[in-house]
């Protein structure tokens, strides 16, 4: 039985490069000079470091320059509240989602149900599995989903005829 499964993945090592050019960007644009703007990365967290609130949003700014350069979904981003360290220093947490989180998978089975297509959706963890007998069945729901659920960078792996 055909299928495939709806997923929100950020490719991480794309992610990891954009962090690396932002960084270099930063080490060498004049506004940036003797300011301890950076952005570290640790696993699926992003910290941004800057000594303002304007400095942060121009560190902002260049991360999210990068990550579109390198084909890697803004909407990946989970972004903080902005908390300040020591003196003017203020830093942010931005997380890059991976998975779909159990609301959002309920409402795209909700969806698909809704459409009266001939084909199920199932919760499989952090993924949706939909399954249906005919292929076309199968990309009619892709299309569905593109067009409805624009919140979420959703993907679709794991096709299987």
């Amino acid at each position: 039985m055909p299928s495939f499964d709806v997923v929100c993945e950020a490719d991480m090592v794309e992610v990891k490069n954009a962090v690396e050019q932002s960084n270099k960007e930063i080490t060498t644009r004049f506004d940036f000079k003797g300011s301890s703007a950076n952005v570290e990365q640790k696993d699926k967290e992003l910290t941004l470091f800057a000594d303002s609130d304007f400095q942060l949003g121009q560190v902002k700014d260049v991360l999210i320059n990068k990550m579109a350069k390198r084909k890697v979904d803004v909407r990946f981003l989970d972004e903080g509240k902005i908390e300040k360290i020591g003196g003017d220093k203020v830093k942010q947490v931005i997380k890059v989602r991976n998975g779909i989180e159990t609301e959002d998978a309920k409402k795209i089975t909700k969806l698909i149900k809704e459409s009266k297509m001939k084909v199920q959706a199932s919760i499989q963890g952090e993924s949706v599995r939909v399954t249906g007998a005919k292929r076309d069945d199968l990309q009619a729901a892709m299309a569905l989903l593109r067009k409805d659920i624009q919140d979420l960078p959703l993907a679709f792996n794991n096709f299987r005829d």
